[in-house]
């Protein structure tokens, strides 16, 4: 199962930092991504994409996660020449993160 089943995902950035907030769709979900959504699986995840540290948020009255990426966008916004400089794309590839089938 994928992360996207049970959750969206909205990027931002400042500098070299990705900000990745993701929010269940059903408050019944959030244990499930508390649980399954560690900053270890998303640095693994984004492999090479991020070469800072991962550090989690945790939003229960709001039902989300908030995760900051050290080193995630080549440099930043004026610093790089990378397509998506902004990494709102970010968003899109950690909902493709398999979290296994519902309990």
């Amino acid at each position: 199962m994928k992360l996207r089943e049970i959750a969206h995902a909205r990027a931002g950035d400042k500098g070299n930092t990705s900000n990745i907030s993701l929010i269940a769709y059903r408050a019944d979900d959030y244990e499930r991504l508390a649980r399954d959504v560690t900053p270890a699986r998303v640095k693994a995840h984004f492999g090479a994409i991020v070469t800072g540290e991962v550090v989690r948020y945790e939003l229960p009255a709001l039902g989300a996660l908030n995760f900051v990426l050290d080193g995630a966008l080549a440099g930043g916004v004026t610093r790089s020449l990378v397509l998506d400089a902004h990494g709102k794309s970010l968003s899109s590839l950690l909902l493709d993160l398999d979290i296994g089938a519902p309990d």
